[in-house]
């Protein structure tokens, strides 16, 4: 299913720091169209997973209340998200597509993503969640 997604984004583009510029820039819709297809096609099925409230298996989905806090957790990952996007022209997604595709420089970028998921596994129970 990985190897799946991977070619559907850079067949589709979506891996391309030059489209992914021209959004930010708004220069072109190209992929402001992408997400909205994708939001089409995800939003009738969670709203049926929602009205069901089970799983394929039978047993109950049971989504546990989220406890909203400050907000100094969101703006905390977002600018590191942020930093990191800017950094290296590629959100997480189309990092793995675009090292799958030969760009080599993006196997430095992956062990440093292995590294921040280790350093985050560290910090994790001292972080407020």
């Amino acid at each position: 299913m990985g190897v799946l997604f991977g070619i559907v984004l850079t067949k589709g583009e979506l891996a391309s720091w030059f489209r992914i510029q021209e959004a930010l820039r708004f220069k072109g819709p190209y992929l402001y169209e992408v997400f909205a297809s994708a939001l089409a096609v995800a939003a009738p099925g969670f709203a049926l997973l929602k009205r069901r409230a089970r799983a394929l298996t039978g047993e109950p989905i049971v989504v546990p209340p989220k406890v909203l806090g400050s907000g100094v957790r969101y703006v905390a990952g977002s600018v590191l998200f942020g930093l990191g996007w800017a950094l290296i022209g590629a959100c997480p997604g189309p990092m793995f597509a675009l090292l799958g595709a030969g760009v080599g420089v993006m196997s430095v970028v992956w062990v440093a993503a292995l590294g921040g998921t280790w350093v985050y596994g560290w910090l994790r129970p001292s972080l407020p969640h």
